[in-house]
């Protein structure tokens, strides 16, 4: 369950701290010189025990070696991070259920510090539901799309050219229930992500046991339901995320609830899928209680892993690349409890697993020819990790000396941008998706 973060005042004051010893140690280790890493490695968080926002670490991908950067901004429960192309914006979740007194959670835009990792809060908006659990931008990066699990809806919001967002393009509010009582009695927006052309934008809802399809427009930024409007998983599944394959044929869909896998054919002009395969995350052996999280397709379009929360393993797949069926290749334990979020590094060669129970995340080395994975000695402390995001250094990070930009001018006393996106508020902008 989301936590919330103690004591902000406090932290501030310990992140400070904590960043002048850091920027010390590099002075006295590099003999005065910068510090360089490929790497930014964004860790968002449940806050509370331990954590009390989001945390950053420098990274070589050739050597696996990692440096703590600490507490880069203090906020609550941001669970989920996107990442600006361009490496100027991070998004950030806040998985809550009220902000500014309304039964809603929030959408946090961060200025990055490329020098630093530092981020600096531009903007805090609501989400238009609650319990955000996921958010990620269309191919433009002119919109960011938010899904609300705990208000069973999603939100598009478009991005200005200062990183912070307009009133909503378009809100859909999903209805229905499934066969699960107790995880299903209402619509749970979990996933939604734009097709690799941006033309469709997939949901995954895990209260009504469905991927919802819809025809997103890049120049309005609005959604239309899709024709069919859905498909649907098996019953109680409870579809939680999805990964697209770099070729634009499949589609792969982790069950949460059943702990399984959905492969879909994905025919990319109309925009349809066809079921064609379904098969367990768990090994065998595995009899006690477990529920699938995370799904990556690594770069190459040739494996697929999943994890799972329970055995507290990662499952490797072999893909197909004529039909795209699935082959277990491997389940290695996570290195921790509860790996809610993993990801792969840009360079393809590590997977960091985010240990949300055990305060860790574990390192592994990707074998790029048969998709394997080797446990390292490396590891990154966090308290509550829960999703990890890359930004690509450009140039060695010339962390000494580096001056903050100026914050824009025309924010309000919250922080909250008012600088009039051209987006009308008319039943255009409404959508309701049907269960039926």
């Amino acid at each position: 369950m989301p936590r919330k973060r103690r004591h902000p005042a406090a932290t501030r004051c310990g992140r400070r701290f904590q960043h002048l010893c850091f920027l010390l140690f590099v002075l006295l280790a590099s003999g005065g010189q910068a510090f360089a890493f490929d790497y930014l490695v964004y860790v968002g968080t449940y806050t509370g025990k331990g954590s009390d926002g989001i945390y950053a670490y420098g990274f070589d991908a050739s050597s696996g070696e990692s440096s703590a950067l600490g507490l880069v901004a203090a906020t609550d429960n941001p669970s989920f991070l996107a990442v600006e192309p361009t490496g100027r914006f991070l998004f950030a979740v806040n998985e809550l259920d009220t902000f500014h007194d309304q039964p809603t959670g929030a959408v946090g835009v961060f200025a990055i510090d490329p020098a630093s990792g530092e981020l600096r809060l531009l903007q805090q908006v609501s989400s238009l539901g609650g319990g955000p659990a996921h958010l990620s931008l269309d191919k433009s990066a002119r919109y960011l799309m938010v899904a609300n699990y705990g208000g069973g809806n999603v939100a598009v919001f478009p991005i200005g050219n200062d990183g912070r967002l307009g009133p909503h393009s378009v809100f859909v509010q999903d209805v229905g229930s499934s066969v699960n009582p107790e995880r299903q009695a209402g619509p749970h927006a979990h996933f939604i992500q734009v097709t690799n052309d941006n033309r469709f934008a997939m949901v995954a809802d895990l209260g009504l046991d469905k991927i919802l399809v819809y025809r997103f427009d890049a120049n309005t930024g609005s959604l239309t339901p899709g024709s069919p409007k859905f498909v649907t998983v098996n019953p109680g599944a409870g579809p939680r995320h999805l990964a697209f394959a770099p070729s634009g044929k499949f589609v792969y869909v982790v069950n949460e609830l059943a702990s399984t896998v959905t492969v879909f054919a994905y025919q990319p002009g109309p925009g349809t899928l066809h079921a064609t395969q379904t098969l367990s995350t768990l090994p065998k052996r595995f009899a006690g209680t477990n529920t699938a999280a995370e799904i990556v397709v690594d770069g190459s379009g040739r494996f697929l892993y999943v994890s799972n929360r329970g055995d507290d393993s990662i499952v490797v797949f072999r893909i197909n690349a004529n039909n795209g069926s699935l082959t277990p290749v491997e389940w290695i334990p996570s290195g921790g409890k509860t790996p809610r979020h993993f990801a792969i590094d840009p360079s393809g060669h590590w997977l960091f697993a985010a240990n949300q129970d055990s305060d860790e995340i574990k390192l592994f080395q990707v074998d790029p020819r048969g998709g394997r994975l080797t446990p390292t000695v490396g590891s990154l402390r966090v308290g509550s990790p829960v999703c990890v995001s890359f930004v690509p250094v450009k140039t060695a990070g010339k962390i000494p000396g580096h001056v903050q930009p100026e914050p824009p001018s025309n924010l309000d006393a919250r922080g909250v941008q008012g600088n009039g996106f051209p987006v009308k508020e008319t039943s255009e902008n409404m959508v309701r998706a049907h269960a039926q």
